[in-house]
């Protein structure tokens, strides 16, 4: 698999991240023992621990064997699947959507699973060009379709919150492998399948 190995196997460590947050609080000017910051490292301790849950995951064990023999060899998709990430960059929130495509050879996925290995990638410090990268191509090696092709949309906190702050800009990253890369005609059917009915990412 082509997926970063090392980055599942990292211990989440609850204590430096409430001392972390303590002292941040300090450097800009708060009291971490006021009555409405108290419990705020521990708070910020356990969303961490929910965010960043892919560095712990496995996507190959998250599959569990849901892999079955079909003899179906017409595109599958799934899209409109919901992602929330950090940007590794500001560690603000983007999120959005994932639409997912691939043509079997000879092997499906479990339908649930797509989305598991969406959010496994997004769960960690990201950038979304990466982050489509890396669902395609544990998709493909997982299953070693005739073809995958990822597209991500994506909404950025840390361009409408902060910089420019321009809160109608959509980001939209592809990755394509096999007949989606080769095929013009197969990937515009993909294409087409997902603006079919498409409505605006909102927060």
């Amino acid at each position: 698999m082509t997926q970063d190995k090392n980055k599942t196997k990292q211990n989440f460590d609850s204590n430096a991240i409430e001392k972390a947050t303590k002292k941040l609080l300090l450097a800009i000017g708060e009291d971490p023992e006021r009555e409405g910051l108290k419990r705020t490292p521990f708070r910020i301790a356990n969303m961490y621990e929910e965010l960043f849950s892919g560095y712990s995951s496995d996507p190959e064990k998250i599959v569990n064997g849901a892999l079955f023999n079909v003899e179906y060899d017409e595109m599958v998709v799934v899209r409109d699947i919901e992602f929330y990430s950090l940007c590794e960059h500001h560690m603000l929130p983007f999120m959005g959507r994932a639409h997912i495509a691939y043509i079997p050879d000879g092997k499906v996925i479990g339908l649930s699973k797509i989305p598991r290995i969406v959010e496994i990638f997004a769960r960690r410090l990201q950038v979304q060009e990466r982050m489509t990268r890396q669902i395609a191509d544990f998709i493909r090696d997982l299953l070693k379709p005739q073809g995958v092709a990822v597209v991500v949309e994506g909404l950025h906190m840390c361009m409408m919150m902060r910089g420019i702050k321009k809160q109608n800009a959509r980001m939209t990253t592809s990755a394509m492998h096999g007949a989606f890369r080769a095929n013009l005609a197969t990937r515009q059917e993909f294409l087409d399948n997902i603006s079919r009915g498409a409505s605006s990412l909102q927060i």
